[in-house]
């Protein structure tokens, strides 16, 4: 029988190759990042392939998967030291398709005085989940920012997202009917 092209055993030591070929550890801080960018599109994969996803959303969600694809890209690459390279294949209008979006879904979602706690409907709830994700992300890319160059573009991308996901949520509930579930200070 031939051996499948989808292992290669070269990792079974704990290393793994950054496009460019330099083997790192499997726990450094840039497979760090863009591995947490890597699970952050599978969560919104789980969003987008719900049935019950607007179109609208699922359309969206689509086009973030195609970015944050690029962005593992640009983190799976080794920086020179003294050298700063941008993230060409995060367009400079991809932020600012964040923020009509956010601007869109906010428009369309009843507005609200109080904290919302994750949940509502399964979907909404999931969308919650990729939006902590997504702030894990940030966190693990701000990380790596410093201790080696990333593009401020990546950080701000990845913040808009998560607010991105946060009205998402909203919306997704409130199309389903689906009443917010805020929270209520203990007194």
């Amino acid at each position: 029988m031939k051996k499948s092209g989808l292992y290669t055993r070269t990792g079974d030591g704990g290393t793994t190759s950054l496009v460019g070929g330099e083997r790192v550890r499997k726990n450094c801080e840039r497979i760090e990042a863009y591995g947490t960018v890597d699970e952050l599109s599978s969560a919104l994969g789980v969003v987008a392939a719900d049935a019950g996803c607007p179109q609208e959303v699922k359309g969206q969600l689509q086009e973030v998967q195609n970015e944050l694809f690029n962005i593992g890209g640009y983190l799976a690459t080794a920086v020179v030291p003294g050298q700063e390279p941008e993230c060409r294949a995060l367009h400079g209008e991809a932020i600012a398709d964040l923020e009509g979006w956010i601007d869109a879904l906010d428009e369309q979602t009843p507005k609200i005085n109080a904290f919302v706690l994750p949940g509502g409907c399964q979907l909404a709830a999931h969308t919650h989940l990729a939006r902590t994700v997504c702030r894990r992300a940030e966190r693990c890319v701000l990380t790596l920012s410093e201790s080696e160059y990333v593009d401020p573009c990546v950080i701000r991308y990845i913040n808009r997202l998560s607010d991105y996901l946060f009205i998402a949520a909203r919306f997704i509930n409130f199309v389903r009917g689906e009443a917010e579930i805020t929270w209520k200070q203990t007194k």
